[in-house]
């Protein structure tokens, strides 16, 4: 099985570059290209995030550096730092953002039915949040956040039950969170899990007449009429469980409906919650459960900027940098198919750790991940952090 190739060969073995060639199709990607195409530009910069490069001389350095090992890859000859850099450029950042939605789409076909939650629900749960990547304004003027700061925003729809990313959207920073909700399309009887930032009723209106379900945390100032309330186990640390409607002008004609107020006190870290929901049918500490699963995007966040390159970028036009990120992702979902179809069942994290020391062996995918003592990382304890870590 794959005896004699390189394990970087191996791992886009799981890619469909007919897949990607309709993308660089589309946006007519490879126009005047002899050599150096948007595949071969695409594999050098996924080799710098699967190698932890630290930029982009230093990627085109390893690589001439294992230059009589380039066609093997598939990369060919070894390319200069301006090439890639000019490709980086120049070359159209939907074609990468396109073949990540085609890999992301193909993820969730292998990973459906799989769950890692704790709370049994046949519903789709989806969380939506986003993060920021800060730059230097003096070299990203385009991206101007503040006044002395420029960052890009990268908001996101992740599938609660595998991890996968369903929706990305990447913006400037001065795109507020809750304006990616217009973008996004509701599916019916799906929950969506939101932060307190993402509160504005007439959308939160908009989930509930697509017959969706919305959990999020109440504002401070939020002003409401309690209506009943329903009988509470308070050793489970739920304090009440209300239906109430909204009061003032004009957030009663936002949202017109009764909703659910339910206030949780997290006894481990002395916190007291309150979430605001329109679903009716789940018990409230059920309720409680499925928002603590939000923790799943910010370990997402925290993994990719940690470990793959995109924090420090290695061009500086709008183009390069949406391509980085977009390639990143790319990176990120073919490491979750690997896992996936070879049943590893290390974490992503030591998958990529293993991946980039192992790059050149000829050893099968499969196998690096069968030897006995493997390396013990940190990090495998921390799958999920405190409930409402906030």
């Amino acid at each position: 099985m794959n005896l004699g190739k390189y394990v970087f060969a191996q791992l886009f073995e799981f890619v469909s570059h007919n897949d990607f060639l309709k993308c660089v199709n589309k946006y007519n990607g490879d126009y005047k290209t002899k050599h150096f195409s948007c595949w071969k530009q695409f594999l050098c910069m996924a080799f710098g995030q699967l190698t932890h490069r630290e930029s982009l001389s230093d990627t085109i350095l390893c690589l001439r550096v294992n230059k009589t090992k380039l066609y093997h890859l598939g990369i060919g000859q070894a390319i200069s730092k301006s090439t890639l850099s000019k490709a980086n450029e120049n070359r159209d950042w939907r074609i990468y953002q396109d073949f990540a939605l085609m890999l992301i789409a193909y993820a969730k076909k292998i990973y459906e039915g799989d769950s890692q939650l704790e709370i049994d629900i046949k519903n789709n749960i989806f969380i939506i949040d986003s993060t920021t990547i800060d730059l230097c304004l003096s070299i990203y003027p385009w991206a101007r956040f503040r006044k002395s700061k420029a960052a890009v925003k990268m908001h996101t729809k992740m599938d609660a039950k595998t991890s996968i990313p369903d929706f990305i959207h990447i913006s400037n920073g001065k795109m507020h969170d809750v304006n990616v909700l217009d973008y996004i399309t509701i599916i019916a009887d799906s929950f969506y899990i939101l932060a307190r930032g993402y509160v504005d009723f007439e959308r939160l209106y908009r989930i509930h007449k697509s017959e969706a379900y919305f959990i999020t945390r109440t504002k401070k100032n939020m002003d409401f009429e309690r209506m009943y309330s329903s009988k509470v186990d308070k050793s489970t640390g739920v304090k009440c469980d209300q239906t109430i409607k909204l009061r003032g002008f004009y957030v009663s004609k936002d949202y017109p409906e009764k909703l659910r107020r339910i206030k949780y006190h997290d006894i481990e870290r002395d916190k007291t919650l309150v979430f605001l929901t329109n679903n009716f049918e789940l018990t409230a500490i059920e309720i409680t459960m499925l928002y603590k699963n939000r923790w799943f995007i910010e370990l997402f966040f925290k993994w990719i900027k940690q470990h793959l390159k995109i924090k420090s970028f290695w061009g500086r036009s709008e183009n390069a940098v949406k391509t980085q990120i977009w390639i990143a992702i790319s990176v990120y979902v073919i490491v979750l198919i690997a896992k996936k179809k070879l049943r590893i069942e290390q974490s992503i994290y030591e998958i990529l750790q293993v991946l980039s020391i192992n790059i050149f062996d000829k050893e099968p995918v499969n196998q690096l991940f069968e030897k006995p003592n493997l390396q013990y990382f940190k990090e495998q304890n921390y799958k999920q952090l405190k409930m409402f870590d906030l």
